[in-house]
């Protein structure tokens, strides 16, 4: 058997003759990597040559010494945020390397049977090799997966930075151009700014993906994103949100190039559909001039003062005929159908409204006086709901 001087001088040997044979090994791997892993024709071949060269250094240092250097000590990082970057998965990134360091192993062998090193030795290295390869795979994985989330991370804030722009009419057409293009928006179609808050108990980003999963069927493009505290966005057409706690403002449809205008719009509708205290999704056709109301605090005041203060005089019966007043209103001006909807007699709907009318001074057939009256109600109604 050789002795500790003697198989020491021979693993050197087998070491000398491995590094003598590393870029013919390297080649034949590369060209099988590309053959075998379809990922990696992304990669280019001097960085696969690269990685290639590193791991046999460090595989090289394992075999002399005999032992394995710590997790910390074997830095990745820059190679894993690169094949996340070419679109390479960790499964596939972990073939590679248990490749390279089983073309390591099988030349190690082959050198050491050739040269008569000592079977014990031989064996007790190998073993350091695999322990370098659950080592260094570990490592991968982790640093990978960690590639992996910086990346989705970054993608996510460029994508929340194009959408910004767009909402806010920051970019200019080549850069919408470009996003678009990006992003999977067409600058030849017409898209409708959205912007919404979640009512239930999912939080801002799993109701943004809700959403947004919403507004892309059937085939429709949207793209939302959560921005400055509510979810915003553009899409093609108006969601269908179903039992959904959703408050949701739609702006007009317009091309990419004016959405933003169409942003504010949208986000006139939510703050309107907040303070009337509704969930849904409404734009413009839905609110109509209720959306002026949030707007208009000093009219609405004076509407209120007019056609409705009169009425708390009469204590609980002011509430009643303010109710069948605001019936009367939404049902077209029919007393039989507010006789139906309170369960009262047509009389007694009559005279609410006329007493109405003595209190206040109005005329319920005025068209001026029913629009003021709906205003003035409107504006109870935000009142009512919290909102001023």
């Amino acid at each position: 058997m050789t002795g500790p001087q003697g198989g020491a001088q021979t693993l050197e040997a087998v070491i000398d003759a491995m590094r003598g044979k590393e870029a013919e090994v390297g080649d034949r791997l590369c060209t099988r990597l590309a053959d075998r892993i379809p990922s990696y024709r992304a990669v280019p071949g001097e960085l696969v040559e690269e990685a290639w060269s590193r791991h046999f250094r460090r595989a090289l240092t394992v075999l002399r010494d005999g032992s394995v250097p710590a997790p910390e000590d074997i830095d990745e990082a820059d190679v894993a945020r690169d094949r996340v970057t070419r679109g390479v998965p960790l499964g596939d990134g972990l073939r590679a390397f248990r490749g390279a360091l089983g073309a390591i192993r099988d030349l190690f062998i082959s050198e050491a049977t050739h040269r008569g090193l000592d079977p014990l030795l031989m064996v007790e290295r190998t073993k350091a090799l695999w322990q370098l390869a659950d080592t260094e795979s570990l490592q991968i994985a982790s640093v990978h997966r960690q590639a992996e989330v910086d990346a989705a991370l970054w993608d996510a804030r460029r994508r929340a930075d194009f959408l910004r722009g767009l909402l806010y009419g920051a970019h200019s057409a080549a850069e919408i151009n470009s996003g678009a293009a990006i992003y999977g928006l067409d600058p030849q179609r017409r898209y409708q700014a959205i912007r919404a808050v979640p009512r239930g108990g999912l939080g801002l980003d799993r109701s943004e993906r809700v959403l947004e999963t919403l507004c892309r069927a059937h085939g429709r493009t949207a793209m939302l994103a959560v921005l400055d505290g509510t979810i915003a966005g553009v899409t093609e057409s108006r969601p269908v949100i179903g039992e959904l706690e959703f408050t949701a403002g739609l702006g007009p449809p317009t091309h990419l190039g004016e959405v933003h205008r169409s942003f504010l719009t949208a986000g006139r509708m939510l703050d309107a559909a907040r303070a009337y205290d509704r969930t849904g999704v409404y734009d413009l056709g839905d609110l109509s001039w209720r959306a002026a109301v949030l707007g208009e605090p000093e009219l609405s005041a004076v509407l209120v003062a007019r056609y409705l203060t009169p009425l708390e005089a009469e204590g609980a019966f002011g509430e009643l005929i303010e109710e069948s007043v605001r019936l009367y209103l939404e049902t077209g001006r029919h007393i039989a159908d507010v006789s139906r909807s309170l369960h009262i007699h047509v009389n007694t709907v009559r005279y609410r409204l006329r007493r109405f009318e003595e209190l206040t001074g109005a005329r319920l057939d005025s068209p001026d006086t029913t629009v003021e009256i709906s205003w003035a109600l409107a504006a109870r109604e935000l009142r009512t709901s919290g909102s001023a």
